[in-house]
């Protein structure tokens, strides 16, 4: 049985996980917003702590406060965020920071204030539930998209720095699944304008059109997520839904074409080598 220790577990693909690892007998502490959601605890053990995430002075009491509950944490999942869309240019600096704060900065201190109690555990995995806009971004969610990126980059780096400690980290980036990320509860939209309704407009009509369709099934990518965390060498990345398949591949194209197009450019840069 593993203890977990997951954020934004009232709905959506928290609550997803959350219910999973209950169901086989886990112990969860999860944080919520607001009000506590409806779990079936069954043969696990359910902890919820209220935390505003955009409240940094709240967020190293808090994981103390998980630790106290169960003693220690085996996976640690920065699962809360929400999506912006809109054009880059015309996000406000409220919409902004406060992206940044719940999307970056509250997963970045949730694992500092973890990180000695993991050490000293000397196990434990983190999982940052990115997505597949961090890897393969699109025009009408360049900020949320750059939110996620960082967390990708911020998992690379972090996998290497805690990996002599015993511990593991993983960036999970989901493609689209049906919950209610489309909706008001975890999507806000910067003010739109005439000037962006081509390269932007167009892009959240897409995205409003796809709501409730989306092909990724929630259940499924906890239980994929399970199958993760039971693998003695769990993967750096994680892909969840062809979709994200898709658009990694088709991203990677296309670096690759890039890349091969311009390396003589690239090339010459460097010193010439002494004869």
């Amino acid at each position: 049985m593993k203890t977990w220790f997951i954020t934004g577990i009232s709905r959506g693909l928290g609550k997803a996980l959350a219910q999973a690892a209950l169901a086989r007998g886990d112990t969860v502490v999860g944080t919520v917003r607001e009000a506590a959601p409806d779990l079936e605890v069954g043969h696990g053990t359910l902890h919820v702590l209220t935390v505003d995430l955009t409240d940094a002075a709240a967020i190293a009491p808090a994981v103390s406060a998980a630790f106290d509950m169960v003693g220690h944490i085996d996976v640690l999942v920065n699962n809360a965020g929400y999506g912006l869309l809109g054009a880059i240019e015309e996000a406000t600096d409220a919409e902004f920071q406060r992206l940044f704060a719940v999307n970056v900065f509250a997963p970045f201190a949730i694992i500092r204030a973890a990180l000695p109690v993991l050490r000293r555990q000397g196990s434990g995995h983190i999982l940052n539930i990115t997505s597949i806009a961090g890897r393969a971004p699109a025009g009408s969610s360049g900020l949320y998209s750059a939110t996620k990126s960082a967390l990708e980059g911020l998992t690379q780096s972090l996998a290497q720095e805690v990996a002599p400690f015993g511990l593991k980290a993983t960036a999970i980036a989901p493609g689209a699944f049906r919950t209610d990320f489309l909706s008001g509860h975890s999507i806000r939209r910067s003010q739109g304008s005439e000037q962006y309704a081509e390269s932007v407009g167009s892009g959240i009509a897409r995205l409003d059109a796809m709501a409730g369709r989306q092909i990724g099934d929630p259940d499924k990518a906890a239980a994929a997520i399970l199958e993760l965390v039971d693998t003695p060498n769990p993967p750096l990345h994680l892909l969840l839904g062809s979709d994200a398949l898709r658009r990694a591949r088709e991203k990677l194209d296309v670096v690759i074409d890039e890349m091969d197009r311009w390396e003589s450019v690239t090339r010459s840069t460097d010193y010439e080598e002494d004869a």
